[in-house]
């Protein structure tokens, strides 16, 4: 069994709070589960609509959304079925954590029902 805590063990302290921020923009949409893995955090509705490695200086937010969205800020964009896309997201400071991440998980979220 993993602890949403083990994954912050060995990253700084800001990689917290980034991971806070995120959690508290996905609550705004509503109830959200953390389901901590081996190598990640889920973050769930019904089902994961979210999830988040952490780094030692960074988490990459990896978001379940419908088509592929084109922007600078994606680092990897992989096409999971015919109407599902993860695209990966590098956060490195709770201000990354911005109006255009907050649409996304926005977004990530209403595909989670």
């Amino acid at each position: 069994m993993h602890t949403v805590a083990e994954h912050f063990e060995r990253s700084e302290p800001q990689v917290h709070a980034v991971y806070d921020k995120i959690v508290k923009t996905a609550r705004a949409c509503g109830p959200v589960g953390e389901d901590p893995k081996k190598t990640s955090i889920h973050l769930t509705r019904r089902t994961a609509f979210a999830g988040i490695a952490t780094r030692k200086t960074a988490i990459i937010l990896t978001l379940k959304v419908p088509t592929d969205i084109k922007h600078a800020r994606i680092i990897k964009h992989e096409q999971a079925s015919a109407h599902r896309w993860h695209l990966n997201v590098k956060l490195e400071h709770p201000r990354d954590v911005d109006a255009t991440v907050v649409a996304w998980i926005t977004q990530a979220y209403g595909l989670a029902e």
